[in-house]
């Protein structure tokens, strides 16, 4: 499972010109599921999304979870967004092979389960519709932006 992560002030996702996901202050996460991941790798990601230390302290250093921020009384969540061109392979072709991505209906499954691990954690998350032609909108607080990757359980 792989996931780009960005630290933003502001996002939004619409479908079909409707806007049917947003939020304020936190995290938008693009996620791509690979063919050989499981529900213990979705679990995981979450688990990793909400615990990141990439939002400012006092004294204006990385030091910050959504964990802290909820601890703070502070309001902010997660707009995630399935993404399974993350796993492109572009290396060989100027048009990107696909095939290590999950098959869509098992890709589905593990976004859901990404999801409900962040509902599980506490957190609170919108998401766009997967498989959809999405129109995403963010104002990227820094940037900020990293990638992570959970294969067999293990982060990379």
């Amino acid at each position: 499972m792989k996931a780009v992560v960005q630290r933003a002030f502001a996002a939004s996702v619409e479908v079909e010109g409707e806007v049917i996901g947003e939020m304020a202050k936190g995290l938008v996460v693009f996620l791509g599921a690979h063919q050989d991941d499981t529900d213990a790798d979705a679990a995981k990601m979450a688990d990793r999304v909400v615990g990141l230390r990439i939002f400012s302290d006092e004294e204006g250093k990385m030091n910050l979870s959504l964990r802290d921020l909820w601890a703070r009384d502070e309001q902010a969540g997660v707009l995630a967004i399935s993404n399974f061109t993350l796993y492109g392979d572009a290396s060989k072709n100027r048009r990107p092979s696909f095939i290590t991505a999950a098959p869509y209906d098992e890709g589905n499954r593990l976004f859901e389960r990404f999801v409900e691990e962040l509902r599980r954690l506490d957190c609170p998350v919108e998401t766009g519709v997967f498989g959809a032609d999405m129109k995403v909108r963010l104002v990227n607080d820094g940037p900020v932006t990293l990638i992570l990757e959970v294969m067999g359980g293990v982060l990379r």
